[in-house]
């Protein structure tokens, strides 16, 4: 199956619209579109999954092995009897990675899946300028293969004929699109980001002006004939869980919040949920007055700030949950859920009442608290170690390694609370803990990916079917 890496000189230079519009574009024309999407990132492939109409899958250096990722990029596969192709979508710039050797970076990446470049300049302000950096990006690793050029945000066709005329002139580019600043292309943002779509009402409509944007404004047969199929799967290491490997223990049933507040889940987390044997029931914490029968409640991260007074509205949703807490039966909170179960949510100077569950007040800031890659020690009070496997963690000195991105900070917080993790590298709740644990509820800053290295899922499922068995249920 064909592949193409798309990738920017730098942030904010209009991939993510490209891309999507990219994505909808080869939909539309009834080919099978798998899109990926590098890096710790939830709201980006929400809106490729939204264009391509499948789930979009995270490749991380941070958190998988290569063998790993390769595993994910090539074990992906849309339907048989369709046309395929993998679109890959980059972050910030294509060279920019933590390691000042690169080795995170998109370039890293593109080598590694072996896929060609193609490279989204932002024209604004720029016009002969364009030769120098699209050369200078062509000769600082001539590993990378570049697929062409889309010369995004064009300020008019007087605009583009200059651009044209010089990388004509002095690269061996080849210029596949020339999309022009256009408002409607322009998906909002704010202080996490672009807005998701499930809170833009009108988000298909959108992906529709963006495919055809893309289809008016670039060569997408060009670009599919410059994708091409990476390394053949059968030489690459084996050693992820098969796919179709499901568990034959005792199944188990998960209540899970999904909806415009809490809807930051990688796909595969949920999937190896179920290969483990877990039922997922979704619900609504806006909409629904009652909780799925369930054995656990998760409920992710989000935008509880900016659904405040619908959350503080629906007392009934919050009585459910508070009196799920009571049961004693295991919840996880990840961020947004997090600051779901706790007091209240002061943001903007008004405060909201949440479910309350947690003793701690939370405080939205105007600048991030905790923000990138993090690194955990799990401490004795985990509440996942029941087995063997788990239990050897704590005290190992190995770390476990994660993600956060938040705009608050808690505020009164009980004291006599302990904590899951020791925070060697990143903020957590104050600087150098994360993950309260309380009862049997466990709720902290950092984001969990499921990998080979951090099987949490499994942890997770396995603590949730021993406290379910324990009780006497299913």
């Amino acid at each position: 199956m064909p592949g193409i890496y798309v990738s920017a000189a730098g942030k904010s230079s209009g991939k993510t619209t490209v891309c999507t519009g990219l994505c909808a574009a080869l939909a539309q024309r009834g080919l099978g579109v798998q899109p990926f999407k590098k890096g710790p990132d939830y709201i980006d492939p929400m809106w490729l999954a939204a264009a391509s109409g499948r789930p979009c899958y995270n490749l991380d250096f941070n958190t998988q092995g290569e063998d790993e990722i390769l595993d994910l990029y090539h074990s992906r596969k849309p339907g048989p009897d369709q046309a395929q192709i993998r679109l890959v979508e980059g972050n910030k710039g294509l060279f920019d990675g933590v390691d000042v050797h690169g080795s995170d970076s998109n370039a890293a990446m593109a080598k590694l899946l072996g896929l060609p470049v193609l490279l989204v300049v932002d024209t604004q302000g720029i016009t002969r300028g364009v030769a120098p950096l699209l050369n200078g990006y062509q000769s600082f690793d001539r590993e990378i293969e570049f697929a062409g050029v889309i010369l995004n945000k064009i300020g008019g066709s007087r605009h583009e004929g200059k651009l044209r005329n010089v990388i004509e002139h002095y690269t061996d580019f080849r210029v596949l699109g020339a999309v022009h600043r256009n408002q409607e292309m322009v998906i909002p943002e704010r202080h996490l980001g672009l807005v998701t779509d499930k809170e833009d009402p009108k988000a298909l409509q959108h992906i529709g002006v963006l495919a055809k944007v893309i289809e008016d404004s670039v060569d997408v047969d060009q670009c599919l004939s410059a994708g091409r199929p990476s390394q053949d799967t059968a030489e690459l290491p084996r050693r992820v869980v098969d796919a179709t490997k499901m568990s034959k223990q005792p199944g188990i049933r998960i209540a899970v919040a999904r909806d415009s507040a809490f809807c930051f889940y990688y796909p595969d987390d949920l999937e190896a949920m179920q290969k483990a044997g877990a039922e997922l029931r979704f619900f609504d914490t806006i909409n629904d007055a009652v909780l799925p029968d369930a054995d656990a409640l998760l409920i992710g991260g989000g935008f509880p700030e900016t659904h405040c007074r619908p959350l503080e509205n629906n007392q009934a949703m919050k009585q459910a949950v508070a009196g799920f807490v009571q049961s004693g039966k295991p919840v996880y909170a990840e961020c947004g859920g997090l600051m779901y179960l706790a007091r209240r949510i002061r943001w903007q100077g008004v405060e909201y009442a949440m479910v309350g569950a947690i003793p701690a007040d939370i405080e939205m800031t105007d600048r991030p608290v905790g923000r990138g890659y993090v690194r955990l020690k799990l401490t004795a009070n985990h509440p996942w170690c029941g087995d063997s496997a788990v239990a050897a963690t704590p005290g190992s000195g190995t770390e476990l390694r994660a993600h956060e991105f938040h705009y608050s900070t808690i505020e009164n917080l009980d004291s006599s609370l302990e904590f899951a993790y020791d925070v060697n590298r990143g903020h957590g709740i104050n600087g150098s803990q994360d993950g309260i644990v309380m009862g049997n509820v466990f709720a902290g800053y950092a984001h969990l990916r499921h990998t080979r290295s951090v099987p949490w899922v499994d942890w997770f499922v396995g603590h949730v079917r021993r406290n379910s068995l324990g009780n006497g249920a299913r």
